[in-house]
């Protein structure tokens, strides 16, 4: 495993570099021309929201790799925000490149990249993406002043430059964290048992023989996997998190010590050997929540046996993250494959923009992001799981039964026409565990 990472200054010899090349742009212009370029920042800032949304979602899409965990999803946004706001703020105020710090943000992206073995290239790709995006809205944005045609490509070319300077100078200096970082990780001790790892679970025809001299693990056995990481995100939880690990093998497996491996600076990957324990799904994450100390939030697979169930109680463990992980989702710290509409949800949120639009066909005015609209969700789905039964409805909610019977009344109100009620059912779970990711628009 691998220590914290130490503190690196926000200057590397690439972004120097970067910055004496690039000194003085956005070149020296006059005053009418910065003026309009000014214009052109205010009315990317007043649509921000927006340009980040389609961007994060364009290059999550495009790029291989950069959309398989809603944390990294979640950072790449943070990034792209604060290389869109430098941006803006370059533009509206004609700040040289040389004075310039990278976002907190995009270098954490690149750290976290490289961590997880993502390619280079696919991070340089995505600045170049973004980059014609914003320029796309740029040339609008330039057109709708109705300046003439001098004026005009002036600004483009002023707009164009500033755009060029400043991802030339972010990429170089991202680029240079990522290659330090990468250095750095695949120097860690257990770096050979993490390849090992990687290419077992990612090979078409994994080798057994060749994975179990590398590592020491046997795979005749029953595995159960469990994915771990810290809720704060911090370097320093990486030791805690493995003894974490480690101390659950010692109470779920059978004297055999669990593999567990690194997967970024805030994430462990971990396999319990059960032999010799009769370990079912509902009892390994019952003592998983009896167990896991504060500030460590766990996935749990389900038991599985041999080779492949090595490798499918990870991808369990792995569809459960994705659900626990969901930005503003209402996971439990502990989450099992197994736990009710987990599974399911989990496979639905693999296409949110289409998940999105049947939860709102299904729920209608129920799936709005409001106090009242939450509470009539809460009292429909305990009603539909206690076979609509108004009085186990109100002895789980602790809620008089006429008060009961209203809010169903009027939860049903809500819902266009005769709804299937396994669909209310299904939109209701995916509301509970996705959050308020279900009712942007």
């Amino acid at each position: 495993m691998t220590a914290s990472r130490p503190s690196r200054a926000l200057r590397t010899p690439a972004g120097d570099a970067a910055r004496d090349r690039l000194a003085g742009v956005p070149a020296s212009a006059g005053s009418e021309l910065l003026e309009q370029a000014a214009v052109i920042a205010k009315a990317l800032q007043d649509n921000v929201s927006d340009i980040v949304s389609e961007l994060s979602a364009m290059m999550a899409r495009e790029i291989d790799q950069l959309d398989t965990d809603p944390k990294l999803v979640e950072l790449l946004e943070a990034s792209v925000h604060g290389n869109v706001s430098t941006i803006i703020h370059v533009l509206a105020n004609d700040i040289p490149i040389e004075h310039l710090q990278p976002t907190t943000a995009a270098v954490e992206y690149a750290l976290r990249l490289a961590q997880r073995d993502v390619p280079s290239n696919s991070l340089v790709r995505a600045y170049h993406l973004g980059q014609n995006s914003v320029m796309r809205q740029c040339y609008r944005l330039v057109e709708d002043l109705d300046l003439d045609a001098g004026e005009s490509m002036a600004l483009t070319r002023h707009i164009s430059d500033v755009l060029f300077g400043y991802i030339d100078w972010i990429s170089l200096y991202v680029f240079e964290a990522y290659e330090d970082e990468r250095r750095r990780w695949l120097g860690v001790e257990g770096n050979v048992q993490s390849a090992a790892i990687l290419s077992f679970l990612d090979s078409a025809e994994p080798d057994e023989r060749a994975f179990e001299s590398e590592t020491g693990y046997q795979l005749d056995r029953r595995h159960l996997a469990l994915i771990l990481w810290s809720s704060e995100d911090e370097p320093r939880e990486l030791i805690g998190l493995t003894h974490a690990a480690r101390e659950l093998g010692a109470r779920l497996g059978g004297g055999v010590t669990p593999i567990v491996t690194a997967i970024d600076r805030s994430t462990v990957w971990a396999w319990i050997p059960l032999t010799g324990r009769d370990v079912t799904d509902d009892s390994s994450v019952i003592t998983v929540r009896s167990t896991v100390p504060a500030g460590v939030r766990v996935a749990v697979g389900m038991p599985a046996s041999g080779a492949r169930g090595f490798r499918r109680t990870h991808e369990q463990a792995r569809a459960a993250y994705s659900v626990a992980s969901m930005p503003g989702g209402a996971a439990d710290r502990v989450i099992g494959f197994g736990d009710r509409g987990v599974a399911v949800v989990s496979l639905l949120a693999q296409d949110l923009e289409s998940t999105r639009a049947w939860v709102h066909e299904v729920l209608g005015g129920l799936a709005e992001d409001t106090a009242n609209a939450s509470m009539l969700r809460e009292t429909l789905s305990v009603y539909l799981a206690t076979k609509e039964s108004h009085l186990h409805t109100a002895e789980r909610l602790n809620l008089h039964r006429n008060t009961v019977k209203y809010r169903i009344g009027k939860a049903l109100a809500e819902v266009p026409g005769d709804r299937d009620r396994l669909d209310l059912a299904l939109a209701l779970t995916v509301c509970e565990f996705l959050g308020p990711v279900m009712f942007a628009r």
